[in-house]
C-alpha cells in the first residue's frame, strides 16, 4: 500500500497467471477524415506505465477504455486503439468488437499469461454513463457478466476518475482485489504534493472543453489559499466570460448552452464577485475562419466564427 496515499497499489497484489481488468483512460484526438490517432501519448503512458509491469508479470491484461461521446466526430472503435498499443509494446494486443457479450467472454477466457487484450468502447454500451452510486453500478449487466471471469480490479483512469460511470465505480464492491494503477499512483501523488505544500506563487490553469467542475476547482484552490491564481483557457474561458457579460457570440453561447454549461453561471458569477482578482481571463482569443486561425482581441468581441483557443 501506498504510504504516502493510503491506498492499495500493484504492489499490494499477485498477478501471475491471474485475470486483471485496468480501466484505462485511452481518449485520444481523432482525425475525422481517417479516423487515425493524432495523438498517442495517453496510450503510450498507460503502456509504459502500468500494462508492460503486468504483462511482464506474466497477467492476463483486459483493456477497458472509453472513446469520445455519443454523437460527436471522435466516437468511434478502439481497433486503432489497439494497433497502437501493440507497436508501443511490441507484442500483439488482441481486440474484440463486443465489451461484455459471448466474444469478449469468450476472448478473456481465452487469454494466456501476458497476453493483453482490449475490450470494444465501452461507452458503444448505453448504460455505461448512466451516473449512479457504485452499489448500483454493481447490479448493471455489464458487471454482472465481466466480474465473475475477473480477479483484480485496476483502477488507472485518471482523468476519468471525476465520472460515476459503470465501468469507473462498478467493479470496485465485486471484484475481490482492487487497486489504482501507476499512472493514477503517479497522478494522486502529485495532486497531493501540490494541494498539501504548494509552492508559491502557485497557479493553476483551468482550461479545455470540459467546464463542469472549473467553478468548484477554482473556488476550492484559492479559498484554502493553494493558489496564488488561477488562469482560464478553451471553453472554460468562454464561460467566464460570458458570466462575466462580455458578449461572446451566438454561435459561442449556443455551444455552451448545448453542452449545459450556462446552468453554471450563478456559481460563476459569484466565484468572480468574490475572487475577481485572481482568476484571470484571456485577453485575446483565436476564432476559426473557414478552417485558418486568427487572433482578436477581447474588444473585437462578439464574433460570429467559433471561439477555438485563448490568443
Amino acid at each position: 500500500m501506498s504510504k504516502n496515499l493510503g491506498i492499495k497499489t500493484l504492489d499490494d497484489v499477485q498477478v501471475e497467471n491471474k485475470t486483471v481488468l485496468v480501466r484505462v483512460d485511452f481518449n485520444s484526438p481523432i482525425d475525422p477524415a481517417t479516423g487515425k490517432i493524432l495523438d498517442d501519448s495517453r496510450i503510450r503512458m498507460h503502456a509504459e506505465k502500468t500494462i508492460r509491469e503486468l504483462v511482464n508479470k506474466k497477467a492476463k491484461t483486459v483493456l477497458m477504455a472509453h472513446q469520445g461521446r455519443k454523437g460527436s466526430s471522435d466516437f468511434v472503435s478502439l481497433q486503432e486503439h489497439a494497433k497502437v498499443l501493440s507497436s508501443i509494446l511490441g507484442l500483439n494486443v488482441k481486440f474484440v468488437d463486443d465489451i461484455f457479450g459471448e466474444k469478449a467472454k469468450n476472448a478473456i477466457r481465452n487469454l494466456s499469461p501476458g497476453e493483453v487484450l482490449l475490450l470494444e468502447n465501452v461507452r458503444f454500451w448505453d448504460g455505461e454513463t448512466k451516473k449512479a452510486p457504485a452499489e448500483e453500478h454493481a447490479k448493471s449487466e455489464m458487471v454482472r457478466e465481466l466480474a465473475p471471469l475477473i480477479d483484480v480490479y485496476v483502477v488507472d483512469a485518471f482523468a476519468a476518475a471525476h465520472r460515476l460511470h459503470v465501468s469507473m465505480v462498478g467493479f470496485a464492491p465485486v471484484v475481490k482485489e482492487v487497486v489504482i494503477g501507476r499512472v493514477m499512483e503517479a497522478e494522486l501523488t502529485a495532486l497531493k504534493r501540490v494541494r498539501e505544500h504548494p509552492e508559491h506563487p502557485c497557479v493553476y490553469i483551468l482550461g479545455g472543453a470540459k467546464a463542469e467542475d472549473a467553478a468548484d476547482v477554482a473556488k476550492a484552490v484559492l479559498s484554502q489559499g493553494i493558489a496564488d491564481a488561477v488562469l482560464t483557457g478553451g471553453l472554460v474561458a468562454n464561460l467566464f466570460l460570458y458570466a462575466k457579460e462580455i458578449n461572446i457570440g451566438d454561435v459561442n453561447r449556443e455551444v455552451l448552452a448545448k453542452k449545459g454549461f450556462l446552468e453554471l453561471l450563478p456559481k460563476i458569477k459569484e466565484l468572480l464577485a468574490e475572487y475577481g482578482d485572481n482568476i484571470l481571463l484571456p485577453q485575446d482569443l483565436a476564432i476559426d475562419i473557414q478552417g485558418k486561425r486568427k487572433d482578436i482581441p477581447i474588444e473585437e468581441l462578439p464574433t460570429e466564427y467559433l471561439i477555438k483557443d485563448i490568443g
